[in-house]
């Protein structure tokens, strides 16, 4: 508790401030930026500035590795031994008659670099994901951003899917990515049948 002469001193230096907060009574609300979350975004870029982390260099060795001048189409990362995953690169390969996008399992070794250097655990295969040069997407949005490469009406319809709400969309993906074993089943080989 703040004493009489220390309320005073703070109303004489500071006439302006209104009462409850010359003597203490409520907390100091952080600055208009902390509210609005804005704080982590700057931590993480003067982070960056600073120096080069872990996560920096590893995704620096897996751009040079994956990623050369003469081939930069992303490459999308499925469950190898997953049903649904491998129909889902079939279907993928025969609507992509450019071959824009690259395939790799998430169980192989370039794939675990590649969730690595995405800044996820090399392990997690719960999700696809489409790794591009600058830039990952997973789950919903990486379906979506999939069916941007593809022949029309993907395109059109991966708009249209744009207007659902990511928390929507993410839902049902999980859902599907949750039970896609039980539904569709594994590779009896248990070795990823695309590659």
């Amino acid at each position: 508790m703040a004493t009489a002469a220390q309320c005073s001193s703070w109303y004489y230096t500071s006439p302006t401030l209104p009462l409850h907060r010359r003597h203490g009574l409520l907390r100091r609300q952080p600055p208009q930026a902390a509210r609005r979350g804005q704080w982590p975004r700057l931590q993480v870029a003067a982070a960056a500035a600073g120096g080069t982390r872990a996560e920096d260099s590893i995704k620096a060795a897996t751009d040079a590795e994956f990623f050369q001048p003469s081939d930069t189409r992303p490459i999308m990362l499925f469950d190898g031994v997953c049903n649904l995953c491998n129909g889902g690169v079939r279907f993928v390969r025969e609507h992509d008659p450019n071959r824009s996008i690259r395939y790799m399992p998430l169980q192989s070794e370039s794939g675990r670099k590649l969730l690595q250097g995405s800044g996820r655990s090399p392990d997690d295969i719960s999700s696809v994901v489409l790794v591009e040069k600058d830039r990952s997407y997973i789950k919903s949005e990486a379906v979506l951003r999939i069916m941007e490469y593809l022949n029309l009406p993907f395109p059109q319809l991966a708009i249209f899917f744009k207007f659902v709400p990511l928390f929507l969309r993410d839902f049902a993906y999980d859902n599907v990515a949750n039970n896609r074993y039980i539904v569709f089943g594994r590779s009896e080989t248990e070795a990823c049948e695309i590659l």
